[in-house]
């Protein structure tokens, strides 16, 4: 049996950006396009992604995969994430291999009026605990930008990423696919009541490992609402995680419900998910 799982004190805030965080001189700089997408998995809905391809990227050689949900936050460069910046300075350094990352935003529906928002689908597609997403990015994704780049099939070489309803989403797509996708981060992951996702600490207990590598990010002051208490319901899945033998890292730190802490250990969790 693995040892006892005991609870971490938190780190101390705030957290800030290293220079694996920040723009280097004499690194090669990736290069990211913007698409939209409109989905038959998830009939109606529109979304806006973003495509990172590194500059040593070349079609010869299969590149890994990284997906992130709610794709704007951790793409955009001037961030509390910056990705791309993140991946520009891990691959030079080698710490991290040629990558492609697929930043892509949740589904919405158009107006019902003009005067009137999108209908946002988010909680649907991240929350639901069934395997549709994850075939949503098997079936529709993968391929579509497969049909440009060389991407790897292994699921080894296949990792998924997001915060919040993004962050048990990026679980459950490995749970649900571990054919597929085997490499989990997680940023105060939404792992209460929304749709049933409290279940997985049991359910993690009670199943046969499966191939999965996961790194959890919780923050002790985190939500605490009706349908859960973010920092307990963390801890718990790191406490299940070790219960069942997994090769799992908890980071642990006094933040919020954001990205902040996320952001700052980006470069170390890509190192660790990817070692």
């Amino acid at each position: 049996m693995p040892s006892k799982f005991v609870i971490p004190t938190p780190k101390s805030g705030p957290f800030s950006f290293g220079p694996d965080s920040q723009r280097q001189p004499n690194v090669p700089e990736g290069h990211v396009s913007k698409y939209e997408w409109r989905s038959t998995l998830f009939p109606g809905t529109i979304r806006d992604y973003w495509l990172y391809v590194p500059a040593q990227y070349t079609p010869d050689k299969s590149a890994n995969v990284m997906v992130f949900q709610d794709g704007w936050p951790y793409m955009v460069e001037t961030g509390d994430i910056r990705a791309p910046i993140v991946f520009d300075n891990l691959i030079h350094q080698q710490k991290l291999p040629v990558t492609i990352g697929i930043f892509i935003n949740s589904g919405h529906f158009p107006p019902v009026a003009a005067d009137q928002p999108p209908i946002g689908n988010r909680g649907f597609e991240y929350d639901t605990l069934s395997d549709q997403y994850a075939r949503f990015l098997i079936e529709e994704i993968l391929p579509m930008v497969g049909a440009n780049y060389n991407l790897t099939t292994d699921p080894d070489r296949r990792g998924i990423c997001g915060a919040s309803s993004g962050g048990i989403c990026a679980f459950t797509v490995a749970w649900q696919r571990p054919d597929a996708f085997r490499k989990v981060l997680s940023h105060v992951g939404s792992f209460g009541d929304h749709r049933g996702g409290y279940v997985y600490p049991t359910l993690i207990r009670k199943s046969p490992p499966k191939p999965l590598r996961v790194y959890l990010q919780a923050g002790a002051n985190d939500l605490d609402i009706p349908s859960g208490h973010w920092p307990l319901l963390n801890l718990e899945m790191a406490a299940a995680l070790n219960f069942a033998g997994y090769d799992f890292h908890l980071e642990y730190g006094d933040g919020e419900h954001d990205y902040k802490h996320g952001g700052a250990i980006l470069p170390e969790s890509l190192t660790w998910l990817w070692r």
